[in-house]
């Protein structure tokens, strides 16, 4: 295919639209490298694929294909001794677990009788690698920290380093009781790393030490003990053995992922291209597209094609069909009318078709496979052309006439314009004839009257036109087939209020031949707009019971299912209750006999053992009835903290805040996700926390803060304030990033928060919250 050719009938934009609907970067980058095929079998194959991949979507609603990472930099770098980090190694197990999940997902889903071939042999190309998920795991926790257990070395290590912070902590204690007026806050802070006290600047000299740092204001300055330096020193220590042996186990980690390599690269291959499949899907069900029967005839017929990118409210369906009946359509009629539109739709689909995409149009299409697409197609709508861009087009005519022959498909758009109107349509009527004779697929449109009389006159070629309404002056877009187009301009004249005697005259001059091919143009218009309209009312009817049907039979087939399962369970369950039933039954009889047997039995004992009985009777019953007890709606009204479970991921969660009418976002683990009401169920709501007076606090790293800060409704400067101390309190607990929710408002909260982590020297990097994190309402701060 000729890539400005692909340009020319916007492939390239076709395709940025399926790479938005790629879930990862894996797919996207096989979605940038879509590319029509001229194969056959290659097409039908590559349409096969999507429509499994779209079976699948109408199923389940979706494809699990979350957690997935381009890992193979990482596998690269650990083949050849690299050492990854922490992050690196949990997209590494976040990509295998990925596998995992959609190897069983479709496994589950063949269980229910669907047959997916495609899905089932990729799927099964994924190795399950549980050993170095685990591994990974077991070592780094969801925020990237490598954990005590990672190794008995390391928690050696931090059960020193905590011993030291303790030693630390204790020290500074005992200043923010002793000489808590010095102090602007009675708090332990960290400043490069080292434990310092918030002293006030006018007490500076009453400590000694070392001053690290100073507030934004300059009143406070961070200062280190003289006392406590070499506790520090020591903590320091500590943590340089620290970092050396999580090295050591990432070290470790990096080489068991060099060791799978092989395995890993191969799911990685599966992944994306089942990422690809699903894009596929979900684009074809995007633009309502549906499956084409391919064939390499040269044969496309499509009910109600509609062109990709134009808005779907604004799109009109055509009706086309080439290469049976005849091999050629020339559509005319004034400019103005859509038959650009008409030309690159029907190329786009081709295109895509060939690309193992869904084409736009209803059920029963068929689409042909061509060794080559040409086209010549200009932007140029005027009739006052240029000789200049009469050459181009020229030029562009030669070269699609040296490769022509009967395995392509050629659209001219407006052949012959831009010359002398006699001498263009002469050579319209020329090349169209050259093209014919190598039993190519042509379709042209041409503004040329002499080309209307060509479709009569020659075998193969259908005539065709777009539609114009003179009642409101303007095009309908719908193409008619069999049709040619007429001027109209003695009617648009007649509506824009031109003397009638003016009309006439022009009516004298003009040929006895010409008006009486008009008048025919315009019964045989209006006879096929009726029989279109009758057609489409019949077409309506028979889709709409044809649908009907096909939703019948498919519930019912559903039902029978689902009665066959359910009466399956019950039997189970009903059986191994009697079998209990029965068990005890005999047990009880037995005692009775017993019973019978001793004279000396008394009375209320027998009542007793015929009471058991009973009950051994009736708690199948009881069991029955309460399987058969329905949970009622959950219309509880949800608030932020309420913990709510999300019916269709069964995992469960807090309100993080109510975005519409019965719309939630979510916090689901590390996840924040949005959910309708429906899809919610409560589970319980959190005791109100009551307020405690500030007292003096030692915090570190045991020291629990939450991972971010919501700000929203407080004032400028106690935002700022306790933004501070809440940045401490996270460096305290040795967060790597911490999430602060300022919200969108005026900006001037955000500016803040931006403006004091540009000065604050623990904070090293800052960035506005990603679509699941909160938006541009968010910033994240890294740490260091």
């Amino acid at each position: 295919m000729n890539d400005r050719v692909l340009k020319t009938l916007e492939f390239d934009k076709m395709k940025d639209q399926l790479i938005s609907f790629a879930g990862s970067s894996l797919g996207k980058e096989k979605a940038s490298k879509l590319y029509p095929s001229s194969q056959l079998t290659e097409a039908v194959r590559w349409q096969e694929e999507t429509d499994e991949a779209r079976q699948v979507l109408r199923l389940k609603g979706q494809i699990p294909l979350g957690g997935i990472f381009d890992i193979r930099p990482h596998v690269k770098r650990s083949s050849i001794g690299g050492i990854l980090t922490a992050f690196e190694c949990l997209d590494v197990a976040s990509t295998m677990r990925a596998g995992k999940v959609i190897k069983q997902f479709i496994a589950d889903i063949e269980e229910e009788d669907l047959s997916l071939p495609i899905l089932r042999d990729l799927t099964e190309q994924v190795v399950v690698l549980n050993e170095l998920e685990r591994n990974i795991k077991s070592c780094i926790d969801d925020h990237g920290h490598v954990m005590d257990g990672a190794s008995e070395a390391l928690r050696y290590i931090r059960t020193k380093i905590r011993s030291h912070e303790n030693s630390v902590r204790d020290r500074l204690e005992q200043y923010t009781k002793s000489r808590s007026k010095m102090l602007s806050d009675a708090i332990v802070t960290i400043r490069n790393d080292r434990y310092v006290l918030p002293v006030k600047q006018e007490y500076r000299g009453s400590f000694g030490g070392i001053v690290h740092d100073q507030s934004s204001s300059g009143a406070t300055l961070f200062v280190e003990p003289q006392s406590v330096v070499e506790l520090n020193n020591k903590l320091q220590a500590a943590k340089v053995e620290e970092k050396q042996e999580m090295e050591k186990i990432l070290q470790e980690l990096s080489a068991h992922i060099a060791n799978d390599q092989g395995f890993i690269l191969q799911n990685v291959q599966v992944l994306q291209k089942i990422d690809f499949m699903a894009a596929k899907a979900k684009f074809s069900k995007e633009v309502d597209a549906a499956k084409p029967a391919m064939n390499d005839q040269g044969f496309i017929k499509m009910k109600q094609a509609r062109h990709p990118l134009i808005d779907p409210d604004e799109v009109i369906p055509n009706d086309v069909e080439i290469g049976k009946d005849y091999t050629s359509i020339v559509i005319t009629g004034p400019n103005t009318g859509g038959k650009t539109v008409t030309l690159k739709m029907i190329g786009l689909c081709t295109l895509m078709a060939q690309s193992g995409l869904q084409v736009p149009a209803l059920d029963g299409c068929e689409m042909a496979v061509f060794d080559d697409v040409f086209a010549d197609i200009g932007d140029e709508q005027s009739i006052e052309q240029s000789l200049s861009t009469f050459s181009s087009h020229m030029t562009n005519i030669v070269d699609i006439l040296k490769g022509v022959h009967e395995k392509t498909l050629v659209l001219f758009d407006e052949l012959g314009a831009g010359t002398d109107p006699q001498e263009g349509a002469g050579l319209a009527m020329a090349i169209l004839d050259e093209v014919i004779s190598r039993n190519a697929r042509v379709i042209a449109t041409t503004h040329y009257p002499e080309l209307k009389a060509y479709g009569f006159n020659r075998e193969g070629v259908m005539n065709a036109s777009v539609e114009f309404d003179v009642k409101t002056l303007r095009p309908t877009y719908r193409l008619l087939l069999g049709v040619p187009g007429r001027s109209n301009a003695f009617e648009i004249s007649r509506r824009l209020g031109l003397d009638e005697n003016v009309i006439n005259h022009a009516k004298s001059l003009t040929g006895q031949d010409s008006q009486s091919v008009e008048n025919m143009i315009a019964s045989l218009e209006e006879a096929r707009k009726k029989a279109d309209e009758d057609y489409e009312q019949a077409e309506a009817i028979l889709n709409e019971s044809y649908q009907l049907r096909k939703d019948l039979e498919e519930k019912w087939r559903q039902f029978e299912q689902r009665k066959d399962k359910l009466w399956e369970k019950a039997e189970r369950k009903a059986e191994k209750e009697v079998t209990k039933a029965r068990k005890e039954a005999e047990e009880i009889i037995e005692k009775l006999q017993n019973m019978k047997n001793n004279a000396e039995v008394k009375e209320h004992e027998l009542i007793d053992a015929k009471k058991q009985l009973s009950e051994a009777y009736v708690h199948l019953t009881e069991e029955q009835k309460d399987q058969t007890i329905e949970q009622k709606d959950d219309t509880k009204e949800l608030e932020p903290g309420d913990e709510v479970k999300v019916k269709s991921l069964n995992q469960q969660g807090s309100i993080v805040e109510k975005t519409g009418d019965k719309d939630y976002q979510v916090q689901l683990g590390m996840m924040k996700v949005k959910a309708k009401r429906d899809n919610l169920l409560f589970v319980k709501r959190p005791e109100p926390v009551k307020e405690e007076k500030p007292t003096t606090s030692v915090k570190g790293r045991s020291y629990h803060v939450k991972t971010e800060l919501d700000l929203r409704g407080k004032r400028y400067e106690d935002a700022l304030q306790e933004l501070e101390k809440y940045v401490d309190n996270a460096l305290l607990a040795g967060y790597p990033r911490v999430s602060i929710i300022h919200g969108k408002g005026t900006g001037a909260l955000r500016k803040g928060v931006q403006k004091f982590a540009e000065r604050h020297p623990s904070i090293t990097s800052q960035r506005l919250g990603g679509m699941s994190e909160g938006g541009s309402g968010v910033t994240v701060l890294e740490l260091g």
